[in-house]
């Protein structure tokens, strides 16, 4: 008997602090970006995407440079998830990159980012050009 009210008083707390927690409002989006990118030391680049979100389209501009080996030219197409959203605004910021990549006619490129409102971007997609790079940089996302 006395494990039963023991039983039931653990169960009543439980409801009670379940009852009054909030959920998360983080959000997961789709994501698809067209990226350009071009240069010879330092690689300039621009773009435009769209984030889907609870059923809505938000399109956005990319803009974007780096510092280090870069030459040549290339247009990635990415695809991927945008994590940790509290809204469409959240997405716009700048995005810290480093890393090193190449593509020749054809190739593939993934990369993770994440900005200051704690939004990860993860995508990835095909390489077209001729491109060669090993540098950092970053990008910054507006909606439009």
């Amino acid at each position: 008997m006395k494990q039963t009210a023991i039983y039931a008083a653990l169960v009543t707390s439980l409801v009670t602090v379940t009852g009054f927690s909030t959920p998360s409002r983080a959000e997961t989006g789709q994501v698809a970006v067209v990226f350009t990118k071009g240069g010879f030391i330092i690689g300039v680049g621009g773009g435009e995407g769209v984030l889907l979100l609870r059923g809505k389209k938000y399109p956005f501009t990319v803009s974007g440079m780096s510092v280090g080996f870069t030459i040549g030219a290339s247009t990635t197409k990415f695809v991927g998830h945008a994590l940790n959203l509290r809204g469409p605004q959240s997405i716009e910021g700048s995005y810290a990159a480093g890393g090193a990549g190449g593509a020749v006619a054809a190739g593939a490129g993934a990369v993770q980012l994440q900005n200051a409102n704690g939004v990860i971007l993860q995508l990835s997609g095909p390489k077209v050009g001729a491109e060669v790079s090993a540098a950092v940089g970053g990008v910054t996302i507006r909606l439009k």
